[in-house]
């Protein structure tokens, strides 16, 4: 997959280019549907399949919300668009002069700059300044400018609720700790993304059960509690639980992301991991001491390795 930064990279218009645009964080399975419906369109047409998408949210600049929590970040998800078969992702710097131009001037852009022959949108896109433009303007465009607008419907999952999948809908579920739901609608177990630090020395010393501590960067983080997980290390996949919260049995009242990775014994401090939520096991609960909380864990672990040993 060829990646552009901005549209300035372009130096000439792409054969036939069949484009979708969104931000597509979670790259869940509605965006996957859209993906494969833009590249059935350029087999047909001989054409260039793109997706473009932006880089910072625009909901982080328009509604200064710059704690927007997202399910992928921009490494994650360019990843798994490139996963997609998608031949070029156009990733476009968000800034106010961005959100200010018309909805006729972006699409004349997409037209002369990128070589857009048709694209495929839902039947709620807007676009353009005060989200000005909508379908009904991409077609009136469209038969002015020569490309054509394909409407899509949008997947639904009447496995977890009826009703649209959508990124808005995921980041409910995760922060109320359903990844099991979750997952349904993303196609994949949610993953956070991490470095290991030094944590506060408890987890192999005073409980016996050693703790990657995990520092996040602006993703997403589940809501408090133990988790059965599978941890990606140097391209191998371990078994673990997690822990996320503020450890109520020492009342220290610090937020931490802790994983015991079973079976594992490598020093990875500094490493960078991929921790995997398969399924809520428990709340955080304050236990009376030491004992009880290690023993705890050990039900958690063994509860864990029954729920993981399924995956293989």
């Amino acid at each position: 997959m060829e990646f552009i930064k901005s549209l300035d990279q372009i130096d000439r218009p792409y054969k036939n280019a069949v484009i979708t645009i969104g931000n597509f964080d979670g790259v869940h399975i509605g965006h996957q549907a859209l993906f494969h419906e833009v590249i059935e369109k350029a087999e047909e047409i001989g054409g260039t399949s793109i997706a473009m998408t932006f880089d910072p949210h625009p909901l982080r600049v328009l509604n200064h919300n710059k704690t927007l929590s997202l399910i992928t970040l921009s490494e994650h998800k360019l990843e798994l668009i490139s996963a997609s078969g998608i031949d070029v992702l156009i990733c476009i710097p968000f800034t106010h002069e961005f959100a200010a131009m018309s909805a006729r001037s972006f699409v004349e852009q997409l037209v002369k700059c990128v070589g857009m022959r048709a694209i495929i949108a839902g039947n709620d896109y807007t676009f353009g300044r005060n989200r000005e433009g909508n379908v009904d303007l991409l077609k009136s465009l469209g038969q002015e400018m020569g490309f054509e607008v394909l409407v899509s419907d949008w997947i639904t999952a009447s496995s977890v609720k009826p009703g649209r999948i959508s990124s808005t809908r995921i980041r409910e579920l995760i922060a109320k700790g359903k990844v099991a739901s979750a997952k349904k609608l993303l196609g994949r177990f949610y993953q956070v993304r991490g470095t290991v630090v030094s944590g506060r020395n408890r987890g192999g010393k005073l409980l016996g059960f050693p703790t990657a501590n995990m520092v996040l960067q602006d993703e997403l983080c589940p809501k408090a509690g133990v988790y059965a997980v599978t941890v990606e290390f140097l391209a191998r996949q371990f078994m673990g639980v997690a822990n996320i919260g503020y450890s109520p049995t020492f009342s220290d009242n610090i937020f931490t992301v802790e994983v015991h990775i079973l079976d594992f014994h490598n020093d990875i401090y500094g490493k960078n991991i991929r921790v995997n939520f398969v399924k809520r096991i428990r709340d955080e609960i304050k236990f009376s001491g030491i004992s009880e909380l290690s023993e705890q864990i050990r039900k958690d672990i063994e509860y864990a390795r029954g729920v993981l040993s399924q995956l293989v």
